[in-house]
């Protein structure tokens, strides 16, 4: 048997001990625990700061989290309280321009943050009066995926005009006049998934008509190339600062999930420790940088179903920079796609994963790497690995979550997504 510091999790024919396949230092494979996760000290915050470095922005993110979870659970704030601190943003950032808000109202949909649809009457940039319709978007107390407010406005902001995506208006990053980080973005039209199709969650195991699958997964594909292929210099992405060259970007990036684990989990598992200390020693090192949206699935656009055309991609909130096959590995999850006619599986409910690929590559003039879409598949594995293991578990029982039923049922899906990583590491090892 390994010891403490050298665990095995696989079946006795191919076990393995960490220290020697994967030669990590024990500081990186095993680090302890915090005391009380719940309570963390002003010292253990700065000590996981220091010894899992990452972007400036993602650790002022991860330590505002750990800072303000002694401050209690989520608390749903009432539409008049709603409607105050947009009266106190809007009058700020406006000024007479002005008028007033109407039709506000709850919006479903979402695993990770609070939606409000609102109205506006104000006098534009233009100087013409204007009634429009707009959504604000909110953090709960804690999410299942940590993100900043400030780096999916910027994103919002820099694909203005260049991809289908709501339009950014204003932003409470600091809370300052609404209870939670906040922004404000434009209404925009259009259907998640088929209005008669069958009922699930939004984007998993996506089964779309084969007249939607053509025009969409062409749009589907160009979208993403165009992402991939933006500058990421780009200086309205001015919160994505970043050290180092391509490696270190990924060394950091990695980092920010182990963090994640430190900060969240309650039970040791040496799989994931293992999962972390392989991805370490098998770093690729990017062709290019690229911006990287995060979440890129059917789910995670709007598409209007009369003309079959993509209006908006959403959830940009994990956006980065780092490695293009990223989002590839992600998009190939077969969780998000489904069987065709004939029982092939489809990426995203669109296409085969041969032509997924053949087709981003003639697009986006960018090539696909087999063995670095392996390791960033091993990646993604791991986080949603840790965010139903780790994060769901902890912000479901501080009641940090406004979708604590929706949160809980992602923990059930913990045996699964570890044999999924199980399964990923015998294969490559």
């Amino acid at each position: 048997m390994c010891d403490g510091y050298h665990q095995c999790d696989a079946p006795a024919q191919q076990r393995f001990c960490l220290a020697e396949k994967v030669h990590m230092p024990v500081s990186q494979t095993l680090r302890p625990a915090l005391i009380d996760k719940d309570h963390p000290t002003a010292d253990q915050i700065r000590d996981l700061s220091a010894s899992l470095p990452t972007e400036p922005e993602i650790d002022r993110i991860l330590t505002r989290k750990l800072k303000n979870r002694t401050r209690g659970g989520f608390t749903w704030p009432s539409l008049e309280e709603i409607s105050g601190g947009l009266l106190s943003l809007l009058t700020t950032e406006l000024g007479a321009r002005f008028g007033g808000v109407t039709e506000l109202r709850w919006l479903s949909g979402g695993a990770s943050k609070v939606q409000v649809y609102f109205e506006l009457d104000w006098t534009d940039a233009d100087g013409a009066p204007s009634h429009t319709p707009m959504v604000l978007r909110m953090d709960p107390a804690e999410s299942i995926q940590e993100t900043s407010r400030r780096r999916e406005f910027e994103l919002l902001t820099a694909f203005s005009g260049i991809v289908p995506a709501p339009a950014a208006y204003w932003l409470d990053d600091t809370a300052e006049h609404l209870p939670y980080p906040a922004m404000v973005t434009g209404f925009v039209t259009g259907v998640t998934k088929p209005t008669t199709g069958a009922a699930g969650v939004s984007g998993l195991k996506a089964s779309l008509t084969p007249e939607l699958r053509n025009s969409l997964g062409q749009q589907f594909v160009e979208i993403l190339s165009t992402i991939h292929n933006h500058d990421v210099d780009d200086p309205r992405l001015r919160s994505f600062e970043r050290a180092g060259d391509a490696h270190d970007v990924i060394v950091h990036h990695i980092n920010s999930w182990d963090r994640i684990w430190q900060e969240d989990s309650d039970v040791p598992s040496p799989l994931v420790r293992l999962a972390f200390a392989w991805l370490r020693a098998n770093i690729p090192t990017p062709d290019r940088l690229s911006v990287v949206h995060g979440d890129f699935r059917t789910g995670n656009y709007l598409f209007t179903e009369d003309d079959a055309t993509i209006s908006a991609i959403l959830d940009w909130e994990g956006g980065h920079i780092g490695d293009r096959h990223e989002d590839l590995a992600y998009t190939l999850n077969r969780m998000f796609g489904s069987e065709g006619d004939d029982g092939e599986f489809l990426v995203s409910g669109l296409m085969p994963e041969s032509e997924f690929l053949d087709r981003y590559t003639q697009v986006s003039g960018l090539s696909v790497d087999p063995e670095t879409l392996r390791f960033w598949k091993i990646f993604n594995c791991l986080k949603t690995v840790i965010i139903a293991v780790a994060t769901a578990y902890r912000i479901t029982t501080n009641k940090k979550t406004h979708q604590d039923v929706l949160v809980a049922w992602i923990i059930g899906t913990e045996g699964v997504l570890l044999d999924e990583l199980r399964t990923h590491l015998e294969e490559v090892n």
